[in-house]
């Protein structure tokens, strides 16, 4: 794989030593989950693929190099800006929402959401060094912040996020590509009190029909069912390929208007 000049960046932090890495010179598009680059460390190039959070998320200041300084991400951003426009026009006071961050990540959606003024955060992700990034970068975000499977999640664990009374989710730049699965994001709806907020989004292939991850199905499932209502659908660029190319992505913000019954809880 051929490497160019400009395909070096440098990053240079206040409080840490600066961050080299190169994307390859690629002329055909990859998969996101494809998509890789390559870091120096050590005097030495080692390639990382950009959905290896665990590795990214390890080295300080990685995550923010790559994808919002680099690539352009601006989901954070964009999604909790989206959504408290929604509530703006519902007049609903930020300070009462008890936050679940689903696939919270190093924590820069749950920092949007405290800088919301939401009275409280919770965050869950499936890895430790999520956990342990979201703790070191932004400590002062989340009252709780757990590493589990949402899918196997232990009665225990239930009974302590419930006990948070959460009345709104976020799950942002987590949907699809198997980092959340269909039936992870419907147990944290659940998880929910009636009524609540839901803020996320998803990569605009992943809710066509014919798409093999199920999310477009169930949200019109959700909707058809009258288990939430959606608010706002708009469709935005999510980031940059690697080649430079616009990735685009559809924030949604929707109310869960009744609880799951037994057709939609039972395994």
């Amino acid at each position: 794989m051929l490497f160019t000049e400009d395909s070096i960046l440098t990053h240079r932090f206040a409080d840490q030593e600066s961050l080299t890495f190169r994307f390859p010179d690629v002329h055909a598009d990859l998969d996101q989950d494809e998509e890789w680059v390559e870091l120096l460390m050590d005097g030495d190039w080692h390639r990382l693929r950009l959905h290896d959070y665990g590795r990214i998320y390890d080295v300080p200041g990685l995550y923010e190099a790559l994808f919002y300084r680099t690539l352009r991400c601006c989901s954070p951003r964009w999604c909790v800006q989206v959504f408290a426009d929604v509530l703006t026009q519902h007049r609903q006071p930020a300070d009462a929402l008890r936050v679940f961050d689903v696939g919270a990540g190093n924590g820069m959606v749950g920092e949007q959401m405290w800088n919301l003024g939401a009275e409280c955060l919770v965050g869950i992700d499936i890895i430790e060094e999520a956990r342990h990034a979201a703790l070191r970068d932004r400590a002062h975000v989340y009252v709780d912040y757990l590493v589990e499977d949402l899918t196997d999640l232990p009665e225990d664990v239930e009974r302590r996020i419930r006990h948070h009374r959460l009345n709104c989710m976020t799950c942002v730049a987590a949907l699809g590509y198997g980092d959340i699965p269909a039936a992870a994001f419907l147990k944290a709806l659940d998880l929910l009190e009636t009524p609540a907020w839901l803020t996320f989004n998803i990569k605009e292939d992943f809710l066509y029909e014919a798409d093999r991850t199920g999310f477009g199905r169930l949200i019109d499932e959700l909707r058809a069912d009258r288990i939430i209502r959606l608010e706002a659908y708009r469709r935005y660029r999510h980031r940059l390929s690697i080649s430079g190319k616009p990735l685009h992505y559809v924030a949604m913000v929707a109310r869960k208007v009744r609880d799951l019954d037994d057709e939609w809880t039972s395994p």
